[in-house]
């Protein structure tokens, strides 16, 4: 069988949250990244949802208070800053379903930010032990 026209499940999935979350940037083809952590950001989000963490209906409503916040604390709303507006509202709706804590997200923000610090430019970053050592 040819795996030509055959939409995968995740494909499927995507498909269908660009079609019930009217604000996700999209062109002809599907969603648009300006980097790969946002994709990354955008399948978690996909992943939790096929897994019943959160419906599109309360993603959508969380995403829009997120946005309205940020809104009210000056960003300019040029489209540039979407999917950090994603990537919070994924992180709070994360803890406030019980997947992990604030605390945890913290840790591992921390750790990430010290493993960036001692990566030479261009390099993958990788967490060790260590870094978890220098949370705050």
């Amino acid at each position: 069988m040819s795996g030509a026209g055959v939409m995968t499940t995740n494909t499927q999935a995507a498909t269908r949250a660009t079609a019930e979350i009217p604000s996700i940037p999209c062109d002809a083809e599907g969603p648009v990244f300006r980097e790969p952590w946002e994709a990354q950001a955008f399948a978690m989000a996909v992943t939790l949802h096929e897994r019943g963490v959160f419906t599109w209906t309360e993603w959508a409503a969380a995403l829009a208070a997120e946005i309205k916040r940020a809104q009210a604390d000056g960003d300019a709303d040029t489209g540039e800053t979407y999917y950090r507006h994603w990537l919070a509202t994924l992180e709070n709706l994360i803890a406030e379903k019980g997947v992990t804590t604030a605390d945890a997200l913290h840790r591992y923000r921390d750790a990430w930010d010290h493993a960036a610090d001692r990566t030479p430019h261009g390099q993958p970053i990788e967490l060790t032990p260590a870094d978890f050592a220098h949370h705050t």
